[in-house]
């Protein structure tokens, strides 16, 4: 049996939920930070997490869920599913399933797109725009807050990133 046929199980391992606190320099910092937190969250979760993504409209909640499917070994471009909600991504090691609420306009609509399969289910599961789904979704393993700030003195804009683990 090929580690993609074995079965998928939730388990969750104990471990010290300390905050995580950086600074993201720019947008190679933001991908290379998702890689560490799909490190963190491999380490801790054999399977069946949550994931929201919070933050303003280009705050890089997509960019972040760009350097966790990298980290998985996507090369293809990740793009926020903002029309479709639901993007999912087979990878070897996790089932992704990477949603974007913005444009959700009542959270009973997600009835319709078998999220409660998804969400019971094994699997990461990245969610942005989680305020837009709230009764429906159940509570996050892992709340990453994202915004970006003015360093001053003409340099680009950097992004200040934060993570609360439940």
């Amino acid at each position: 049996m090929s580690k993609r046929d074995e079965p998928r199980t939730f388990q969750k391992r104990t471990f010290q939920k300390r905050p995580i606190q950086k600074v993201l320099q720019d947008e190679a910092a933001t991908l290379a930070f998702g890689a560490e937190l799909l490190a963190t969250l491999k380490a801790h979760y054999a399977d069946g997490v949550v994931v929201f993504l919070e933050g303003n409209l280009g705050a890089g909640k997509t960019t972040l869920a760009r350097g966790i499917l990298r980290a998985l070994g996507h090369l293809d471009a990740v793009k926020s599913p903002t029309y479709t909600l639901l993007e999912p991504y087979d990878m070897l090691d996790w089932e992704v399933f990477h949603f974007d609420l913005y444009r959700l306009g009542s959270p009973g609509e997600l009835e319709f797109t078998g999220f409660d399969e998804i969400m019971t289910g094994p699997g990461l599961k990245l969610i942005e725009w989680p305020e837009k789904g709230q009764g429906w979704l159940p509570s996050a393993h892992a709340k990453v807050r994202l915004a970006t700030y003015d360093a001053g003195s003409g340099a680009p804009l950097q992004r200040q990133v934060s993570v609360d683990f439940a």
